[in-house]
């Protein structure tokens, strides 16, 4: 699907890494050579033509994003320099001013380090407890765990809308209303989430949202955070300078834009902004439902003829997501994945910066295969072909 558009395709790659990062279409590097050839002035600071269309430009962006998220207003749009960067501007530019010593968040024991560093650096500062909602025999998150873990002092939870390991899609309309009616605040990280299906922030209710460009075929160094349109009065800035004020004065007098400004100080990362809006009209085109469909039927595939592999163990049998998480008994997981390397296959191994999840999963490191729409049935053959061979132990040693 749409493999014409990847270059990086036409070097006999089979890449199945995509929850890192996703390849890149043509139309990014075409988008981002149009910036620095054409009209490379700076955002919002000039008066001359060429700066008035980065203006316009950059800000087509942020609508764009408006629409591929169905925000109500584009104030509620930030962009910053990853999906982590987002995370950590929630945490200590919002909820660091809002919670208090012994109150207490939920996470799991799947999320990303980007989901769980930031609390832990409450716990030190402020004192904040920090708790995990409990994980079920598949892994996954379920809304009566949800129950079971809230108590009396639960003022937030943060949690990934797919975890990328398991790969479960948790089910955050059901936990974000039952989290409201308890007064509850809900972060979501959408990193593996919005590049895959259709994200409605309205109809999910969302009080914050982060993702990454990067892992959409976008470029590397812009993320997105989403902030409910009551709390846009309440973040607070972690970084101050130019760009993000209005006026300042030798005594210190100052007064701060509002949002989305107040959170994007400095020069942007405009070319980067500029290119993501066009890897958004390039997915509207695709359609993300169509991605959607093309990812599950890839999955199912996937899924059944790996079970042709001697020896293989699957960990998220049950996910619904295009990840898969495997092994294969007495080979580690880096090993085999130096082993397919070898044959120009792509695969990640490792914990995937969810550190604590072995304590669920009963393992450290997994080998991950994660699909998206320009992955092919052929692609999978041959991984399984290769897993397969029956010399795999003698390469690998």
């Amino acid at each position: 699907m749409n493999r014409e558009d990847f270059p990086i395709l036409n070097k006999d790659i089979i890449y199945f890494d995509n929850g890192a990062t996703t390849l890149k279409p043509y139309i990014l590097s075409d988008s981002l050579t149009d910036y620095y050839n054409n009209y490379s002035a700076n955002a919002h600071r000039g008066d001359y033509d060429i700066s008035l269309k980065v203006n316009v430009m950059y800000e087509n962006t942020r609508e764009l994003v408006k629409g591929f998220i169905n925000a109500k207003n584009t104030n509620q749009i930030a962009f910053t320099n990853n999906c982590t960067d987002a995370l950590n501007k929630i945490v200590f530019g919002y909820f660091k001013h809002h919670l208090n010593k012994g109150d207490e968040v939920l996470l799991t024991k799947a999320e990303h380090a980007s989901n769980i560093l930031p609390w832990f650096e409450l716990v030190d500062n402020i004192g904040i407890k920090v708790n995990y909602i409990d994980l079920d025999q598949n892994h996954k998150v379920t809304l009566e765990n949800v129950k079971k873990a809230i108590t009396s002092n639960t003022k937030v939870i943060s949690i990934a809308h797919i975890t990328n390991v398991v790969g479960d899609i948790r089910p955050i309309k059901e936990i974000i209303e039952y989290a409201h009616s308890k007064g509850i605040k809900v972060v979501i990280d959408g990193a593996q989430s919005v590049p895959h299906m259709k994200i409605d922030v309205q109809n999910l209710d969302m009080d914050f949202l982060a993702f990454s460009a990067h892992k959409m075929c976008g470029p590397t160094g812009v993320g997105v955070l989403y902030i409910k349109e009551e709390l846009l009065n309440d973040i607070k800035p972690i970084i101050y300078g130019g760009g993000m004020n209005v006026s300042f004065e030798f005594d210190g007098e100052k007064e701060y834009k509002k949002m989305p400004y107040l959170l994007e100080a400095g020069t942007p990362n405009i070319a980067d902004v500029i290119a993501f809006g066009s890897i958004i009209n390039y997915l509207n085109k695709i359609g993300i439902i169509n991605i959607e469909r093309q990812e599950k039927e890839l999955k199912e595939y996937a899924l059944n003829k790996l079970k042709e592999v001697k020896d293989i163990i699957i960990y998220n049998n049950e996910s619904e997501s295009s990840i898969i998480t495997f092994n294969i008994k007495d080979i580690f997981a880096q090993d085999l994945a130096i082993y397919l390397n070898k044959y120009n296959i792509c695969v990640r191994a490792g914990n995937h910066c969810a550190k604590i999840l072995k304590d669920d999963l009963g393992i450290k490191n997994t080998c991950r295969m994660s699909l998206y729409f320009y992955n092919t049935k052929e692609e999978i053959d041959k991984l399984v072909e290769v897993l397969n061979k029956p010399n795999i132990i003698n390469e690998i040693i």
